[in-house]
């Protein structure tokens, strides 16, 4: 029987060498549910994901609403215990240009103590965080558990709300608990208490087409750049009217820190105003994320009469998708240059949020964190991504905990080349949900 702390840890180690191994085959499901990939991988994945949770004696079922599958497992609670959702998604970002990565994105391999591969952190890395406490704690789970396992969240879980009013009565829960945030770095756990929103959407322009090589018409690509390039100031502040932000954490970046941790080359200055955390959690922010162009090493001695753009509008909590939307539509249309034509249509959003760290299960989730740590205690930290499904959450289950935990850590490279889960840490937050899921149902009520 698992009774003591240390019967926990013991239990986790058992399982860690099965825990990894079924991590890597999932990681070798190149599941992306952007449009123009092949989503017959994202239902790979998701019978995957059902077969494990299948494994751990619950009752599973792969579901969809209109988008990709997500799949639902589900073991009820023992007579009077509390019931946790156990949120993650199976689904990865692109891997993008394959010539930046060490080796293949969909073929794991260890270098460093750092499993490498696409989704080995974001967030395949929560499926089989779940898995694990599952495993270890087995007949000896005290509360009941629903898994949430998602197949779009990358692509902006467009069709989670629909899939949570479809199986509402599997869902309700006392706890939620969000697999799928960021540590404060590599020794040192976090829970997160704030997330930025996010919109996402294509600017294109158009221009007269014509056989005209320059001179008073101009081509669509100056035309776009020049547009674009209204979205800041010359300090790097966003500059669109009616975006907001709000005060940050008590927590900073140290300026170093950031630089070593995003890479930034020598020389390069760091943007915008105020405290780094600011930046980076509780203000917005705008990124241009690719420009559909003629290639330059092909491009003709001819104009380009249209271009495209997407963009990327991070939003601070308190700020509403819609809203954004709308202010960045304005702020492009009242600054289009030289009469172009502009179409923007809007690809995803999600909403930003804030959550309430107090209460017993959070005071439970950071003693499980500081034990898992071996006595390092979690720092509450904002991110500066996006999880839609925990706006989604706290909407439709209103005071229900949401407890949002760290699975990667800052050189994860969670979006980008190189992707890689720091081995270590990942066990000890398999062993932090294990506690979680342990000490949790010894609260009264």
């Amino acid at each position: 029987m698992i009774s003591t702390d240390e019967d926990v840890r013991a239990a986790i180690e058992r399982e860690l060498p099965g825990v990894r191994g079924d991590l890597e085959q999932l990681i070798r499901i190149p599941g992306v549910a952007f449009p123009g990939f092949d989503h017959a991988h994202l239902d790979r994945s998701a019978a995957a994901v059902a077969e494990l949770l299948r494994g751990c004696g619950l009752e599973v079922r792969i579901a969809r609403a209109g988008g990709q599958p997500a799949v639902i497992g589900r073991r009820p609670a023992p007579h009077g215990a509390p019931t946790v959702l156990l949120y993650a998604h199976h689904d990865v970002q692109p891997a993008g240009d394959l010539a930046l990565w060490d080796s293949d994105p969909f073929e794991p391999v260890e270098r460093d103590g750092r499993l490498y591969g696409r989704g080995a952190a974001d967030d395949k890395a929560g499926v089989m965080a779940h898995v694990a406490a599952l495993r270890a704690l087995g007949d000896d789970l005290p509360v009941g558990v629903v898994v949430l396992v998602e197949g779009e969240e990358e692509y902006g879980s467009d069709s989670l709300d629909r899939l949570i009013t479809d199986h509402v009565e599997w869902l309700r829960s006392d706890v939620i608990v969000v697999a799928d945030s960021d540590n404060w770095e590599i020794g040192r756990p976090a829970l997160t208490t704030s997330l930025r929103g996010v919109v996402s959407c294509f600017v294109e322009v158009s221009t007269p087409h014509g056989d005209v090589r320059g001179g008073p018409v101009r081509d669509a690509l100056t035309v776009l750049s020049r547009l674009l390039s209204t979205l800041h100031d010359d300090d790097g502040e966003v500059a669109v009217d009616g975006l907001l932000g709000r005060p940050g954490t008590g927590v900073d970046y140290p300026p170093d820190r950031l630089r070593q941790e995003a890479g930034v080359l020598d020389g390069v200055r760091l943007i915008g105003n105020g405290r780094l955390a600011d930046r980076l959690w509780t203000k917005p922010a705008i990124a241009v994320l690719g420009i559909d162009a003629p290639p330059a090493g092909r491009a003709l001695h001819a104009l380009s009469h249209r271009a495209k753009a997407k963009i990327s509008v991070r939003l601070a909590p308190g700020d509403d998708p819609a809203s954004a939307y709308a202010a960045v539509c304005a702020h492009l249309r009242a600054r289009v240059p030289w009469g172009a034509g502009l179409e923007v249509s809007l690809e995803s959003s999600g909403a930003p949020c804030v959550v309430d760290a107090t209460g017993r299960a959070y005071h439970t989730a950071r003693a499980a964190c500081t034990t898992a740590w071996d006595g390092t205690a979690p720092v509450d930290i904002g991110i500066g991504g996006s999880i839609p499904a925990v706006a989604i959450f706290q909407r439709r289950f209103g005071e229900t905990a949401i407890l949002v935990t760290g699975i990667e850590d800052p050189y994860c490279a969670a979006h980008g080349p190189n992707e890689g889960l720091h081995l270590a840490e990942f066990a000890r937050t398999c062993l932090a949900e294990a506690l979680l899921l342990r000490n949790l149902a010894r609260i009264p009520g």
